[in-house]
């Protein structure tokens, strides 16, 4: 009887280390000679699945699961660190994004990262920071793309051939989609708007929108009864009626705002979420979405 026990004890453990690294569980860490390279969220994946499209020995894998939004407050757990310790390369948006990062660099020394916003001039938000959603404009993305093609050639050489001719093919697609935006979006009238939070600025700037206030400074929080006014007060003055929620969070905040001003609320995606396993046209797909909202609102 105490065998059984405590190969019941022994079993049972076992099941709660399989349940603790369940984010994990579709990585196969059995291959030594791949060169796993783990993102660190949704966009950061879609890119560098791009450039590493159909490269032998060659795995990408995301870390973050699909509802942790924009990373802000992300927190690192046992599992996470359990496919970093794996990877060989970790690709990162920077520009204070993750704000877990001097855990990984503390525990993972010898970790190759690669910051997909490296060197680019950053926007100041209404808070005074930097501004991290720099992928959220294509002319950002692209960027974004190129930088992680460098990192990836020097980290991984032997590749260099496959992953530039991959980048350079994805960096063509997101030109051509970003000629088609702004051929689509040149005589709209109407540019001032209301966000929900500082996902947009770089999107509003390339498109040539004025974004008159942003609801919640802090995603998740919500504003305060000051905020709420204040932004009240702005839509007013600025006679603009759209609001853009996203599609991550609440929109309850907007729907009392749209309540009190008569605006109108549609969603913009800034594509900080998605499907764990994402076809590699994912950010067009979300974008040209953003491309109809837009008309519609703003016709």
């Amino acid at each position: 009887m105490k065998k059984i026990g405590v190969l019941l004890l022994f079993f049972i453990l076992l099941l709660s280390i399989a349940a603790c690294g369940r984010n994990a569980e579709n990585i196969d860490f059995e291959q030594d000679d791949e060169t796993l390279i783990v993102t660190s969220f949704y966009p950061m994946y879609i890119f560098t699945g791009n450039i590493a499209a159909n490269i032998e020995g060659v795995k990408v894998v995301n870390m973050t699961e699909p509802q942790t939004g924009c990373l802000h407050d992300y927190q690192l757990v046992p599992a996470d660190l359990k496919v970093l310790e794996k990877a060989d390369i970790f690709v990162i948006n920077g520009a204070g994004m993750e704000s877990f990062l001097e855990k990984v660099i503390s525990q993972l020394p010898d970790l190759t990262i690669i910051e997909a916003a490296k060197d680019m001039d950053l926007l100041v938000d209404g808070s005074g920071e930097e501004n991290p959603h720099v992928w959220v404009s294509i002319s950002g993305a692209i960027q974004e793309v190129k930088n992680i093609t460098e990192g990836l050639i020097a980290a991984d050489p032997k590749n260099e051939a496959s992953y530039r001719k991959n980048s350079e093919g994805y960096v063509k697609k997101l030109e051509n989609l970003k000629n088609s935006m702004h051929e689509a979006l040149k005589d709209i009238k109407t540019k001032d708007i209301v966000t929900f939070h500082e996902a947009f600025p770089y999107f509003a700037h390339e498109f040539g929108l004025n974004i008159v206030s942003v609801i919640e400074r802090e995603p998740g929080s919500e504003p305060s009864a000051g905020e709420l006014a204040d932004t009240i007060k702005a839509i007013n003055d600025a006679q603009t009626k759209v609001i853009f929620a996203e599609p991550q969070y609440s929109a309850k905040a907007a729907e009392s705002i749209a309540a009190q001003t008569g605006a109108e609320i549609y969603v913009l995606d800034p594509v900080v979420t998605g499907p764990k396993v994402a076809e590699l046209d994912s950010y067009e797909k979300t974008m040209e979405e953003n491309l109809e909202t837009l008309i519609e609102a703003l016709k």
